[in-house]
């Protein structure tokens, strides 16, 4: 695979030399042997294999046994370690990604033979603005690198979103706004926070608050539904929301609790004169107890209709252009 100068399509993928070691690639019977009788006694020294009640412990590797005694890779759980966002897909995140400019990107994925568009001649531009390498590629290799269903033929690999101290997020902007922040107690479909981050910037959101764990972070399906709203909202990682919430008082941030049963509708509360913070619940069942607790206001989206509730991320629309629109009327 080399990268092409200009002109998409123009590039060509490499093809894989064909493995050594015999006719299927693999090693020889003896070699089989000597490899499992070195995993045997490796395994016995570290006190793996059959125990005592005779259950046996999970493998070194990850790999188990499949259909006809097979080895087949084992699915990882999901990782937690920070926000994430080192993959970005679609046209629209990318080019935000690169307009942006705030984030190293090491390498940008183009399918060869796409369609002439303004926006992939955009993302080309920036691409070279930014001095970021393109390669062109099959749509076959574009297909495998991606990771949700619609890449819309572009895929860049940038350096993961860096989260922000929940201190910062509590300080007025640099052009002077009050904090307005967004908090999401455990929403877990990538496609609702993916959406409710959109409409959040579009708002005028200056922060985000997450919790580290049973959520749903940055994954390339958030950061496309998104549509390059993660390049422009900064996010803090916290190890609990009700803590959060305690310290968002503490620093002076009104924190309203979205709760549909609530009696106090949120279009009656002032919340433009003010830094506020909007805390809205998973998609199932709301806001947990502390938090509803540590909220020093709950409010609740008038409804007219027969269904019990909203979707959290057109609830989340609903309320953070309350906000937006009061905060104007104040001249914040």
């Amino acid at each position: 695979m080399s990268a092409a100068p200009s002109g998409r399509g123009r590039g060509k993928g490499s093809r894989t030399p064909a493995p050594k070691g015999g006719a299927r690639g693999g090693p020889s019977p003896k070699g089989r042997e000597a490899k499992t009788a070195w995993m045997k006694a490796k395994d016995a020294k570290a006190g793996r294999g059959t125990g005592a009640g005779g259950a046996s412990r999970s493998p070194v590797n990850d790999r188990g046994r499949g259909p006809g005694g097979r080895d087949v890779p084992l699915r990882r759980g999901p990782r937690h370690e920070g926000l994430g966002g080192d993959q970005v897909e679609g046209r629209q995140a990318v080019r935000e990604l690169l307009s942006a400019g705030r984030r190293p990107v090491a390498t940008l994925l183009m399918a060869e033979g796409m369609d002439s568009a303004e926006i992939l001649d955009d993302i080309e531009a920036l691409a070279t603005k930014r001095r970021v390498k393109v390669e062109y590629v099959s749509r076959k290799r574009i297909d495998a690198a991606a990771r949700t269903d619609g890449s819309q033929g572009v895929v860049a690999l940038a350096r993961p979103i860096q989260d922000t101290p929940l201190e910062d997020l509590c300080q007025p902007t640099k052009r002077g706004r009050l904090p307005f922040l967004l908090v999401l107690d455990g929403i877990t479909d990538p496609h609702n926070l993916g959406a409710v981050l959109r409409s959040a910037e579009c708002a005028g959101v200056t922060g985000i608050v997450l919790p580290r764990h049973r959520s749903a972070h940055l994954s390339p399906t958030v950061a496309k539904v998104a549509a390059g709203a993660i390049e422009y909202l900064p996010m803090a990682l916290v190890a609990g929301i009700p803590t959060a919430i305690q310290q968002l008082s503490g620093l002076g941030v009104m924190t309203v609790g979205m709760v549909g049963e609530a009696p106090k509708p949120l279009y009656r509360l002032a919340l433009g004169d003010q830094p506020v913070a909007l805390v809205l619940g998973s998609e199932g069942s709301g806001l947990a107890a502390l938090t509803r607790r540590r909220c020093d206001e709950l409010a609740a989206i008038p409804q007219h209709g027969t269904l019990s509730s909203l979707n959290v991320a057109t609830a989340g629309a609903i309320a953070c252009f309350d906000v937006a629109r009061q905060r104007t009327a104040a001249g914040n």
